[in-house]
């Protein structure tokens, strides 16, 4: 692949994917570190590529785009994944969400399910389970995000570090296989943090175009929650990374999942 060809290949995985850490890039290229480094620097010189630490991204896509948009983006995935969960949460389960399009997903498609205990950030989630089957829903207060209509701040942690749940589930922005997973939002990793630590068992669902971004601020590392539930195989490096932690690999469609 010649130079200007490859600067082509960048900006269409760019536009497909948003961020893209420099070790991705060389691998689906297929040449080394230093020469997409040489690539990238024309991109990032003329404004066309943003840097950031080990990966590029486009500045129109850097940070997420608003809620009610993200809720389309790779939506048939992300109700693939949500179904998957939701066949392993039983009636009268408690279960704990932060605020996300995928958790969203995965709280329509508990609808099905009876006598939940709910305990959430997102008026999203909470209006969609709460008031039917005999669901108890537990918001946590806090300011309320004109975006996502989701409550963060201390108050809204120390809501639920009282709880102690069954199912501890989180959506995230990125995941990297250095740096684990990943969001844009001191508050929202802050929050999604606690979450994580609250449940007996800790899940962190996302789809597949999360893999390889690299967000501003660090939930956890690899070690930092139980499973990762997705709609398709993670790259090497990252699988390398789960499996070294001990963290569950589940794949919707995948026999060797749920």
């Amino acid at each position: 692949m010649v130079h200007s060809k490859r600067h082509g290949e960048i900006l269409r995985l760019l536009q497909e994917e948003g961020t893209v850490t420099i070790a991705s890039l060389a691998d689906r290229l297929g040449v080394s570190l230093e020469t997409v480094r040489r690539d990238v620097k024309p991109l990032t010189s003329d404004g066309s590529v943003l840097k950031m630490h080990g990966a590029i991204g486009l500045p129109s896509m850097i940070g997420e785009a608003p809620f009610e948009r993200r809720m389309r983006e790779n939506a048939e995935a992300k109700r693939v994944i949500a179904h998957m969960v939701a066949a392993t949460i039983r009636d009268g389960e408690s279960i704990m969400l932060d605020t996300g399009t995928t958790t969203s997903f995965l709280a329509r498609e508990l609808l099905g399910h009876r006598r939940l205990t709910v305990v959430t950030n997102s008026s999203d989630i909470a209006r969609t389970l709460a008031t039917v089957n005999g669901n108890k829903v537990y918001m946590a207060g806090g300011e309320l995000r004109s975006d996502s209509g989701a409550a963060f701040g201390a108050s809204a942690i120390d809501f639920v570090s009282r709880f102690s749940v069954s199912h501890a589930i989180i959506s995230t922005g990125a995941i990297d296989a250095v740096m684990g997973v990943m969001d844009y939002d001191l508050e929202e990793a802050e929050f999604a943090r606690m979450v994580l630590s609250r449940g007996q068992r800790s899940l962190v669902i996302t789809d597949h175009s999360k893999f390889g971004r690299l967000g501003l601020v660090q939930v956890c590392g690899f070690d930092g929650f139980s499973e990762l539930a997705t709609d398709r195989s993670p790259s090497r490096d990252i699988a390398a990374a789960l499996s070294q932690a001990g963290a569950r690999l589940s794949i919707a469609g995948d026999a060797a999942g749920f």
